[in-house]
Parts: structure tokens; C-alpha cells; sequence
């Protein structure tokens, strides 16, 4: 993009989401709840509520565009008045969402939207399967990300290919600077959005801050640990028991690592009758969850922790890549942060590996 850079003030920001809500509906992350019992998690916009853009958000932004639970389809069975014992089915595809932006979403977070996309778009199936309901929040979602201006012992996107200022699947790239913040933008759709009086060109001396905050933030990050021998070396260690019984022994299978994960699609559809009227519903489900696997016959070929764990890695850093050629992880590290057992994915991946450098030691 050739468009320029704009600032947005502190004290302007909240009117300036504000105004932009006449034409989105908003989401930013804030912070819920009480003391070290809180989280900071992304919700529409509230002006008296404010943003929380110095924590950083305990989930990711996934569900704004792939929600927790989303309607299909409506259905609804309309009998015969001459003869009860017939009825007709009405089914009706729920309205397409307005268009919505999401402001102060993490850069890893919106790379991992990159990984959704050819699951839903069908260019990770040759075409065979487009998932409307994605495709169309996807196009009408804007996406405003906040690069990182610190990191965090957990954060690791320099070993999937990422940097804390990424713009990858932004629209916008905003960085804090000296009262404000500096809005580039990445898109198109980005450039339409930093069209309000509310924000001022941006100035070389701004410019300048913006890139030595983004120099920073990537030198604070722990070195990468080289991963390049993952693919393989997880199809070596498919067989190896001891290993992901080891690497698992810790492990609850609560979940957590996924519902949390930016990258994570695996999902469940369910019919919710209520008299002759009902939804299919699309749910977010788990591959840690021991039921995930279950058959109508009974049979469960993963009913082992050790094997859920393998397959959840295994997906992320082998059989992923070999299919649409990127890691299915971006380093975010809220599996590592919320895992209450001290499972670390980093040190798997690099045992699996098999790398000289030294992988962090097991919680």
C-alpha cells in the first residue's frame, strides 16, 4: 500500500471507535473481571468501557470471524391442518452479519486467520468445499492489528515464521507510539477505514518510533529454535509410545490449548429441536476431548491422551504443512501460559525435531 500512515491520538481513540461503529460493528479487547482472576478478552465495542490494549489478550480474536457457536440453518416444520401426520420443512440460511472490524488484535492472531482460510475458502481441498458462513464474516471483517511492543516469555512467533510488528492478514498495522498510535495501512479496505478528521498524517519523526519499537519488540524474543526437521520428525516419532506418553504424562485433556488457540478449527454440528421449529448449530469442539473420536459403532481410536496429543502436534507441524505449506501454529503461547499442567508445545516440537538446541525444560 501506497496510502499514508495516520495518528490516532489516546484521548481521541474511543471517539474515533465510536464513530467507526456508525458504519461496523466494533470489537477490542478489555479486561473482565477481578484482580489476577480476570482476563482480557475481545468483545463489541463499549465507549464507557473502554480498550485494554497493554495486557495482552488472554484468548485470541478467532471467534469474531469463526464464532463459539453459530446458526446454520433455521428449520421449521409446518403440518397439514387436513392431515397431522404430514408436515412441510422450511429451512432458512440465517442473514449474512454486518460488516465488522476488530480493533487491537494481536499480529499472531491475525496470521492465524492465514490458516483458517484454506480450510474454509477450498483451496486446502482442491475446490471440493467453500464454507459460506466463514467467507462471508471473513470479507466483510476488517482487521486492525496492534503490533506487539513487548513480548512475553510464552510468545515464540519467531519460530513459525513471524515477527511481534507482522502485518501478514492485517488490513491495518497500529504501533504505540508518543500519545498515540501510528495506523499503516495494509489493504485496501485497511485505507478506507483511516478516513476520519479524528486522525493526522503521520510524520517521519512517528515513522521513525514505530520502527524502533517493532526492532525492539523482535530482539526481546527469545532466539528460534530451528523446527525445520518438525514435518519429518513428527512422522518418525508417530510410533514412538514412550515418547508422547512422556511428553503427555502431565497433560489433563481439558482443552484449554485449543479453545484458546488461534488456529484450532475442529468443530461439531448438532440439531436443536424446540416443538416443530429448531437450529442446526455449529459448535466449537476439541481433538483433547476423549469423546472427540467416538464412533456410532462405539469404537474410539483415540482414547488415549498420548495419541490426542500426538495427533493435535502432529496436525499443527506435519500433516498441516504438507498440505497448504505453512505451520498451523503462530506462536502465540497462550497454550503454553493457560496450561494448567505445564504442557509446553515449543519443547515437543523441538525433541521432535530433533534439533541441538536446547528445547525448555517440562513444566
Amino acid at each position: 500500500m501506497n496510502a499514508q500512515s495516520k495518528f490516532i491520538s489516546r484521548a481521541e481513540l474511543g471517539n474515533w471507535l465510536t464513530e467507526l461503529s456508525a458504519r461496523f460493528d466494533v470489537w477490542a479487547p478489555r479486561y473482565e473481571g477481578e484482580g489476577a482472576t480476570g482476563a482480557v478478552v475481545y468483545r463489541p465495542f463499549d465507549a464507557a468501557r473502554g480498550v485494554e490494549l497493554d495486557k495482552k489478550p488472554t484468548e485470541s480474536a478467532k471467534h469474531t470471524i469463526f464464532p463459539r457457536s453459530e446458526a446454520l440453518i433455521n428449520y421449521k416444520r409446518n403440518q397439514d391442518p387436513e392431515n397431522p401426520g404430514k408436515a412441510a420443512l422450511n429451512l432458512e440460511v440465517p442473514a449474512a452479519p454486518p460488516p465488522r472490524l476488530v480493533f487491537g488484535i494481536l499480529p499472531c492472531d491475525a496470521r492465524g486467520f492465514l490458516i483458517l482460510d484454506p480450510v474454509y475458502d477450498g483451496s486446502g481441498t482442491n475446490g471440493q468445499a467453500k464454507d459460506i458462513y466463514y467467507l462471508r464474516r471473513r470479507a466483510n471483517t476488517v482487521l486492525i492489528a496492534k503490533a506487539c511492543s513487548k513480548v512475553f516469555s510464552t510468545c515464540f512467533c519467531n519460530w513459525t515464521g513471524g515477527i511481534p510488528a507482522s502485518a501478514e492478514g492485517a488490513d491495518v498495522l497500529a504501533t504505540e507510539v508518543t500519545n498515540g498510535y501510528l495506523l499503516a495501512p495494509i489493504s485496501e479496505d485497511g485505507a478506507g477505514v483511516l478516513d476520519s478528521s479524528l486522525l493526522k498524517p503521520a510524520d517521519e519523526a512517528m515513522q521513525k518510533e514505530a520502527e524502533q519499537s517493532h526492532a525492539a519488540a523482535e530482539k526481546a524474543l527469545k532466539p528460534a529454535v530451528d523446527i525445520s526437521g518438525a514435518m519429518e520428525g513428527l512422522v518418525k516419532r508417530f510410533d514412538d509410545m514412550d515418547f508422547w506418553q512422556g511428553e503427555s504424562a502431565h497433560c489433563l485433556s481439558c482443552g484449554a490449548c485449543t479453545y484458546l488457540c488461534p488456529t484450532c478449527y475442529c468443530f461439531n454440528i448438532t440439531d436443536e429441536p424446540a416443538g416443530l421449529n429448531g437450529v442446526r448449530l455449529r459448535n466449537w469442539d476439541t481433538c483433547m476431548s476423549p469423546l472427540f473420536t467416538l464412533e456410532a459403532s462405539g469404537h474410539n481410536p483415540r482414547t488415549n491422551k498420548a495419541i490426542r496429543l500426538k495427533n493435535r502436534v502432529g496436525h499443527k507441524f506435519s500433516y498441516y504443512p504438507r498440505l497448504n505449506k505453512l505451520t498451523a501454529c503462530v506462536g502465540c503461547g497462550r497454550c503454553i501460559k493457560s496450561c494448567p499442567s505445564g504442557v509446553d508445545i515449543r519443547r515437543i516440537v523441538a525433541n521432535a525435531a530433533q534439533t541441538n538446541a536446547a528445547a525448555p525444560p517440562r513444566g
